[in-house]
């Protein structure tokens, strides 16, 4: 990823641009006393983080854009499909005590429920917290009498962004989505398959890998 934090020569770059525009490399080496090889690679890290464009035979331009501005963007160019982990799932017909023994075997908060190798349901640990205080028999009752079913689970594509799979994280209050492959089962008919999973730790150790510069 190009560095996101501009060193101080790049930073009189930005103003010198910005007061003379459009500018050419010489004639900003010069406000620098610098020779044009020197600059040469700040010049590339600013047209490449998209803060100033060259235009041929008549010189850069400051474009408005700041380094906020491209963290943003970067973001938004980051699909599901490169964050996505590694999903955690049991069939519906195992033990809530087996998926409680899995949940934290595995460290999630959430798992995924699937019948027949497609999702059917999800649980999570408020939900095993609630039933185990219920007196439910754990070694006995299937998983699948307390998870919450389709169709109201939220899930996200491969071909989503992070920032959308973000979003429903915060507008559904929850801390993870399934990734799934929508396949046809039957005429007009159509089930999901687990291939993965975006939590709310992606989201934050995206956060952290762009601050990085990673």
């Amino acid at each position: 990823m190009i560095s996101i934090q501009l060193s101080e020569r790049q930073e009189r770059i930005i103003d010198i641009v910005k007061c003379n525009q459009p500018i050419t490399s010489e004639n900003i080496a010069k406000k620098l006393k610098l020779t044009r090889s020197t600059i040469r690679p700040d010049l590339a890290i600013l047209t490449m983080s998209g803060i100033l464009d060259a235009r041929p035979k008549v010189g850069y331009f400051y474009t408005g854009k700041t380094t906020l501005s491209f963290i943003s963007e970067k973001i938004r160019e980051i699909k599901v499909a490169d964050r996505k982990s590694v999903p955690i799932v049991v069939d519906e017909e195992s033990s809530i005590y087996d998926a409680i023994v899995t949940m934290f075997l595995e460290d999630v908060g959430t798992i995924y429920v699937t019948s027949g190798g497609y999702l059917s349901g999800v649980v999570s640990r408020k939900d095993f917290l609630k039933n185990a205080i219920g007196g439910l028999d754990l070694y006995k009752t299937p998983v699948g009498v307390i998870m919450t079913r389709m169709p109201n689970i939220v899930v996200t594509t491969l071909g989503e962004t992070v920032l959308e799979a973000a979003n429903k994280l915060i507008d559904h209050e929850i801390d993870s989505l399934p990734v799934v492959e929508e396949v046809s089962i039957k005429e007009g008919e159509k089930a999901y398959k687990v291939i993965g999973r975006i939590t709310k730790t992606t989201i934050t150790r995206l956060f952290v890998d762009l601050g990085n510069n990673e």
